[in-house]
């Protein structure tokens, strides 16, 4: 029976997976305010709206579950009358359309990465062009994703993203600025700089690597005063990077770096172009030229054929480096990608038991690190309140992955969204405390 409160012809758009999803969710809720939609963006069940928009993510076997259950639940309240229609696009519609059309044909329509202005039109809107770039940002206010580039050409082994977002494709350096300026008019002070691979930029559109031109252009944008780099590849990586890094205040001395593995076999297996020497020397690289400067990695642990001596390489690889920050995954078996054709023959719970094994030595990295840290002062932006607490981060740390910096809210008032100087007090393995000098 359908409840009182729901709104009829309000959409409601639901987001899976990575912040490239939320920025094309962001996209998608753009274009339909622009249609005069009333659409919200995961809105709470008293005001949830009569048709549903879920964006879905299929990387790996984890996300595609969650993926699937959220259409599942939707479908399930659509029987029941508390919902109109269920649209589902994304990754996982993407790359498994025929097959969610057989298995769930309850949904009214999929859609893929590519369909925006066909599901627009399913849902009553008109896709237009002078939109680009404009939209409806779901993130704090001080932040935002933008994404300069969409898939990729890389031929990693274990990566089923080229199936679902096809080959690069940069976005020229104008567009970007002007969404840059549309931002900071919206009172956005940090960008999150977003593709499967940033260090790709520009080779398609300007026959070159040209990510630090594009920099140099985000930072003359008045008001923008962090800009921050996420997803780049070890191999082919523009060093002009990290000198415009160096000298340029705007430019976070921060760099998300996905490495993967570091034991030459299993590198050359998922075809990562890279070994474990050259890797070493690339960090290595990085910091000598951008002295203190932080080095996020995510690495996969059980990927076919890792056998006890590989994971201990990586092991010991980890102790060495020690990264700022870290983050390890399972490998997950998919279908179409070269590895696929591997047998996948590391035990689900030694996959597990490694990945926990490689973390409880990144927290020890992360305690002591932050140790380090005590008595220093940081200029920190203050992304919300949360209980007792005002939630900052460091140029170091980007929103929802790294550390935070807790500031007693009974000693100080600070406004979302601004900057302050923060005297770190205390530290754990994964966050800061601090007092705010005023």
């Amino acid at each position: 029976m359908r409840t009182k409160t729901l709104k009829k012809n309000k959409i409601n758009v639901i987001t899976l997976g990575c912040s490239k999803n939320v920025y094309d969710s962001e996209v998608l809720m753009g274009q339909l305010r622009a249609s005069g939609k009333d659409v919200e963006h995961e809105a709470p069940a008293e005001r949830e709206g009569n048709i549903i928009v879920i964006n879905t993510c299929g990387f790996i076997d984890n996300a595609k579950e969650e993926s699937v259950n959220m259409i599942l639940n939707y479908v399930d309240k659509k029987e029941q009358g508390l919902v109109d229609k269920v649209f589902v696009t994304g990754c996982l519609s993407e790359r498994y359309k025929p097959d969610l059309i057989k298995e769930i044909p309850n949904v009214d329509q999929y859609f893929g990465t590519t369909e925006l202005p066909g599901l627009l039109k399913a849902l009553g809107a008109d896709y237009r062009h002078e939109l680009l770039g404009e939209r409806l940002t779901t993130t704090p206010k001080n932040y935002a994703y933008l994404k300069i580039a969409e898939g990729c050409d890389r031929p990693c082994s274990f990566c089923a993203i080229p199936l679902m977002r096809g080959k690069h494709v940069s976005q020229p350096i104008e567009k970007l600025v002007n969404e840059a300026k549309g931002l900071a008019k919206n009172g956005v002070k940090e960008l999150i700089l977003i593709a499967q691979d940033l260090t790709y930029y520009g080779l398609d559109l300007y026959k070159k690597r040209n990510l630090a031109e594009l920099l140099e252009n985000l930072a003359a944008v008045e008001g923008i005063e962090w800009i921050r780099l996420h997803y780049a590849f070890p191999t082919g990586f523009p060093m002009d990077v990290l000198e415009l890094m160096k000298r340029e205040p705007k430019i976070c001395n921060y760099l998300d770096i996905p490495l993967q593995h570091i034991s030459d076999k299993i590198l050359k297996s998922m075809r990562r172009g890279t070994t474990q020497a050259k890797t070493t020397k690339l960090i290595n690289d990085f910091r000598e030229a951008v002295p203190g400067m932080t080095i996020r990695t995510t690495l996969i642990v059980g990927y076919p054929g890792e056998t006890e001596e590989d994971f201990q390489i990586l092991k010991n690889w980890v102790e060495e480096m020690r990264f700022e920050r870290l983050g390890c995954f399972a490998y997950s078996h998919e279908e179409n990608t070269h590895a696929y054709l591997l047998e996948d023959d590391v035990p689900a719970e030694v996959k597990q038991q490694r990945a926990n094994e490689i973390m409880e030595i990144q927290s020890q990295i992360s305690w002591e690190l932050n140790q380090e840290k005590i008595g220093q002062t940081f200029r920190c932006i203050i992304d919300r309140k949360e209980g007792a607490h005002f939630i900052g981060r460091t140029e170091f740390d980007s929103p929802d992955v790294d550390n935070e910096v807790l500031i007693d809210a009974s000693k100080a008032y600070l406004k979302t969204g601004e900057f302050v100087n923060v005297k770190i007090t205390d530290a754990a393995e994964f966050d800061l405390y601090g007092e705010a000098i005023l």
